[in-house]
This record gives structure tokens, C-alpha cells and sequence, in this order.
């Protein structure tokens, strides 16, 4: 029979629901304030699953639950160097893939189709729930650089963002090459349609968005600064948000049909290692080792 174990979490995946169905998985309950004033004995959970700041309650948590588990490497360091922890004490198991795949050349012809964009074009694709933060300013940079002319840029967000952009646009003079879409509701479509994602981004977190575009066989820029950087290779790293290089390296692909093609199907073969099963596999065999 499986031990009973207790988890707690600051926000909920699709990992963390699965485990709760579980039987011998429990919602960690936090001291109630009758407990604090008797004064018992404050517990904590086997698991904690850590997201967002490390703050004060997620140190004590940290601290003294048996396993905490962080989304990236990057943010495990900062854990440990935060806490008064161990190596050993923190587990890294990246987000999954919940989407289903769809064909690139199918999802292409329907936005083509939608949009009026011609099929020859490539599309290159910027999209997050923050606009400024994930570096939209950087990728208009990067387009407004580039020479060639056989590209569509698209960028999607939600429509408060949107209208503050179009006042920055004028000034890039892209008004040809560039699709605004509002609160676009296919966003999976976008991804599968894309032949490039770029994310110029100043979040240091792990942005999923970056493994949901290699699962849709896009290749993939991010900047440095991000520890979704762990998923992609050197190449495909900017220096930062702001990496002159970008220019050479989105035309390098741009002009080479079979060099895209490469990076399009390695980035497929390493996203397949976070899809649902293997990953909740691995939380699986972690709860068993407690």
C-alpha cells in the first residue's frame, strides 16, 4: 500500500490536480490561528511545490518539508541559496505539455487563410500575458532589422496590451509586416502555425510557452536571463533581450529551409520529454523515494 503523504502548493498545475486525485495524496492544511494559540505544534507537508517569490513562508516551507519541487534549475539555486537546505532537498521537474498536437503545414494554411497571409511567408510569432516585460519592444526591434521580406510577424496578446501597442508602433514603420491579434482564442493554432517564437523577455522565471512552442515544431529564441534557456541549445540563447546578433541568426534560418527544418524537429524530439505521462512518471517515482 502506498504511504499516505501530504503536498502543498502556492499555485495549482495540472500535475498537482492529478496527484490530488490519488488516494494516499493529501491537501496539507496550514495551522489554523486556535492552533497557533494553544500553541501546537506547527506541521508541514512531505512535498512542496514552489512557484513565484521566496518569500518568508516559502523558506519555512522549504525548510522543513521533506521535498520541495522548483520548475527549472535556475530556480532551484536561488532556492538553495535563499534557504538553509541541501542539494538533495530540491527536485526539478520542468512544466508539461498538456496540448495536443497539431500539424504545422495545416495550422499554417488556416491562419494563412484567416489573416490573408501569403503561404510563403514565414511566420514569426510573439505572444505572452505580458507584453512590455517579455520584451515586445525588442522583437519589433529584431523585425525592424531584418533585411529579407519573406516573413510575417504576429504578435498576440490581450487587448488592453494591444491598444497600448499600437501607439508604439508607429515609429517602427512595419505596419505591412506586422498582425496585431487580440485576445486571439486558438492559441495553440498560433504556435503550430509559427515557424519561429522569439521571447526577448526580462522574466526570469521558466516560461512554458517556450516548450509549447518546440512541442509545436517552432524554432525557438529566448533570452538568457530566462531559465527557460535550460530547454534550448546555444544558438538559439540571446545574450540578452537585446542581443544584436538576433538579426543574422533569424535570417540565417529565414534563408535556410533545411537548417530550420533541423532546428524545427530537434526541438520536437526534446519537448516530447515534458508531455503529461513522462512527467508525472517522474513526480510519481519522486513520491516513492520519500
Amino acid at each position: 500500500m502506498n504511504k499516505e503523504l501530504s503536498i502543498y502548493f502556492k499555485s495549482r498545475n495540472i500535475l498537482i490536480d492529478e496527484l490530488l486525485k490519488k488516494e494516499n495524496i493529501n491537501l496539507y492544511k496550514k495551522q489554523s490561528i486556535f492552533e497557533k494559540m494553544i500553541f501546537k505544534a506547527k506541521t508541514y507537508p512531505e512535498i512542496y511545490f514552489h512557484s513565484g517569490a521566496i518569500d518568508d513562508e516559502s523558506i519555512d516551507m522549504i525548510e522543513n518539508s521533506k521535498k520541495t519541487v522548483a520548475n527549472s534549475y535556475t530556480m532551484k539555486q536561488d532556492i538553495i541559496k535563499a534557504c538553509n537546505i541541501t542539494n538533495d532537498m530540491v527536485e526539478v521537474i520542468y512544466p508539461t505539455i498538456t496540448s495536443v498536437y497539431l500539424k504545422p503545414k495545416v495550422s499554417k494554411e488556416l491562419l494563412c487563410q484567416e489573416f490573408n497571409i501569403d503561404k510563403k511567408d514565414k511566420i514569426i510569432l510573439f505572444h505572452s500575458k505580458n507584453l512590455m516585460k517579455n520584451g515586445v519592444i525588442e522583437f519589433l526591434n529584431i523585425i525592424a532589422s531584418l533585411h529579407m521580406n519573406n516573413f510575417k510577424a504576429i504578435i498576440a496578446g490581450d487587448s488592453k496590451q494591444i491598444y497600448a501597442l499600437k501607439f508604439k508602433l508607429t515609429k517602427f514603420n512595419l505596419d505591412d509586416k506586422i498582425v496585431l491579434l487580440e485576445d486571439y482564442a486558438n492559441i495553440d493554432l498560433l504556435y503550430s502555425a509559427a515557424d519561429i517564437y522569439i521571447l526577448p523577455t526580462y522574466i526570469r522565471t521558466f516560461s512554458s510557452n517556450v516548450i509549447k512552442a518546440m512541442f509545436y515544431k517552432t524554432a525557438v529564441f529566448v533570452s538568457a536571463n530566462s531559465a527557460s534557456k535550460e530547454v534550448i541549445d546555444i544558438f538559439s540563447t540571446m545574450d540578452s533581450p537585446n542581443d544584436r546578433s538576433m538579426q543574422f541568426k533569424v535570417e540565417a534560418i529565414l534563408s535556410n529551409k533545411d537548417e530550420m527544418k533541423k532546428i524545427k524537429k530537434e526541438n520536437k524530439e526534446t519537448a516530447n520529454e515534458f508531455i503529461f505521462d513522462i512527467q508525472f512518471k517522474r513526480l510519481e517515482e519522486l513520491l516513492s523515494n520519500i
